[in-house]
């Protein structure tokens, strides 16, 4: 087997969640082991993988129960739910590919790691907390969270009240020489989870966990950086990046340069919450030294590693 290089691949939290009806552990558990089957057939190709993964939906129902049984146990802080995820979903992950391997009679052995992801306490995005999380409240409970638990709290749409904590960027990932260690002793590694777990590093270098949410695709950015990935590949939804998109003259894309990449971003083609960040978090790998990425849905991975569908994103 032609060795291909070191990819990392960020799949997302919502994959999991195929729709309202299919929420439960194996519900989850069956639409991430469909991805690790296509992740299978990259690693079955030569590529040497780390899977990344974003943990929204996830972290928002450990919140949940946390919030529902308060009366009862203690609640678990932002960057716990994190750590739990990571835990969960890395076991699903290593599991379905685990069984992959068998079936294909591969001897690969896969690694779940929980990852710390330092971010800096001076970014702009603690002054100006946006990111929702954790159920709706009466303004009455929304005030008496922010005053007695410290909580940002803002009034969503008429709809209620709701947490919203900070989202900055990832500036180092502690455990990224040991996801390197395993990836050159050949093993398959899941890490990065929802970005990572934010920690600030205090001025006697300790680390402290912070209740944040980082951006995954920027997290699975940085790895990518710091392992040198010969590629990036952003698993999402759809098979190929649009400009135009839900407009009569939409047009999708086999190719993008760095450089049209960042002109279409300019030109607003491309949703805050959806497909921004991924293009954001390519063209951030692109400029620290990375030489090709790209975007596509989990079923089409093999195809668009043929150049048979997808959307390149190269230097030039």
């Amino acid at each position: 087997m032609e060795k291909k290089g070191v990819a990392v691949v960020a799949v997302g939290g919502n994959s999991l969640i195929k729709d309202k009806n299919h929420t439960s552990i194996s519900d989850q558990y069956d639409a991430g082991a469909e991805s690790m089957h296509h992740i299978a057939d990259m690693i079955m190709n030569g590529w040497d993988v780390v899977v990344t993964h974003g943990n929204g939906p996830q972290v928002g129902f450990i919140l949940r129960r946390s919030e529902i049984s308060s009366h009862e146990l203690h609640e678990v802080p932002l960057d716990y739910c994190g750590a739990d995820s990571q835990g969960a979903i890395g076991y699903m992950f290593a599991r379905a590919l685990t069984n992959e391997f068998k079936n294909r009679k591969m001897n690969k052995k896969v690694c779940a790691v929980v990852t710390q992801t330092v971010v800096d306490i001076k970014d702009p995005a603690y002054q100006n907390p946006s990111k929702p999380i954790g159920s709706f409240m009466d303004e009455a409970d929304a005030k008496r969270r922010a005053k007695e638990d410290g909580w940002n709290v803002v009034e969503d749409a008429g709809r209620g009240w709701r947490r919203v904590v900070a989202s900055p960027k990832p500036v180092d990932i502690i455990e990224a020489d040991a996801i390197k260690a395993l990836i050159d002793a050949g093993i398959v590694v899941v890490a990065v989870g929802g970005g990572g777990i934010p920690v600030i590093r205090l001025e006697n270098n300790d680390l402290l966990g912070s209740e944040a949410v980082i951006d995954k695709d920027f997290g699975s950015s940085l790895l990518a950086t710091m392992i040198g990935a010969d590629l990036f590949v952003i698993s999402t939804a759809v098979e190929k990046v649009a400009i135009n998109f839900n407009k009569p003259n939409v047009q999708w894309l086999d190719h993008m340069t760095l450089a049209q990449a960042k002109q279409y971003i300019e030109e607003g083609h491309f949703a805050k919450g959806s497909m921004l960040p991924k293009v954001q978090a390519i063209i951030k790998f692109l400029e620290n030294g990375g030489k090709k990425a790209l975007i596509t849905n989990p079923e089409n991975i093999s195809k668009a590693l043929n150049g048979e569908t997808g959307t390149w994103i190269t230097n030039e």
